[in-house]
């Protein structure tokens, strides 16, 4: 496990805490719908830290190719139809580019700020000339709005239950997902950024932001 991750709950955990069973489960959102409005049809994507697949296999279906990364295999078993790497992100040099790269779930939030310059350093490495990185970053109330909950449709609540500060402007995060039949829970380093000190994290790569995608600017197009 990374130091300061944890997870509990049925089957394999990985090293950030995340449980490969629940994630299986997720269902997809609107991130599939945000990503395709932003870029070209057909475009060659690489998906740093896919999981199990649940952008990947909406976007597969939408006509784009994705290398899908991700350091648990684990994750990447559950994977169909788009080109795997096993790789830690901050690690990754595959000495090709893609139209667009992806570094969504907000793991631009690590705890560990070389943790993030290396992530973003691998979105550099990997962005095409011409093309584009789409970061997913958290809202602006996410460490302030807890305990919350949202209930699912799909019949599963998800809690987050408490952010508390560790020090060195770092928060330990715990959620919960809780279905009829099981319960994960996973504990997490984040490091709340705010929009200024996201876009001089992002200058500091040598990225910079396009436009912000969705209103609530969680959803970023930056380009070098």
């Amino acid at each position: 496990m990374r130091e300061g991750y944890e997870g509990t709950g049925p089957g394999t955990i990985t090293p950030d805490g995340c449980a490969v069973e629940l994630y299986a489960r997720l269902p997809v959102g609107d991130e599939p719908d945000i990503i395709a409005h932003a870029v070209p049809q057909g475009a060659r994507i690489l998906e740093l830290g896919s999981g199990v697949g649940r952008i990947t296999h909406p976007l597969l279906e939408r006509g784009f190719a994705v290398t899908a990364v991700d350091e648990s295999a684990e994750m990447l078993e559950r994977v169909r139809g788009a080109r795997t790497i096993c790789s830690p992100i901050e690690e990754l040099d595959l000495g090709e580019t893609f139209d667009v790269v992806l570094l969504a779930s907000f793991l631009v939030h690590a705890g560990d700020v070389e943790v993030r310059r290396g992530l973003l350093r691998t979105c550099v490495r990997h962005v095409a000339e011409g093309g584009c990185v789409l970061i997913q970053r958290e809202g602006e109330d996410y460490h302030a709005n807890v305990p919350r909950e949202r209930v699912d449709p799909s019949g599963f609540t998800v809690r987050i239950v408490s952010s508390e500060p560790v020090g060195d402007g770092v928060h330990s995060v715990r959620a919960e997902y809780e279905f009829p039949d099981a319960v994960w829970t996973q504990t997490f380093r984040a490091r709340p950024l705010s929009r200024e000190q996201f876009e001089e994290a992002l200058a500091e790569a040598g990225l910079r932001v396009d436009r912000y995608l969705t209103d609530d600017r969680i959803w970023v197009k930056a380009v070098v």
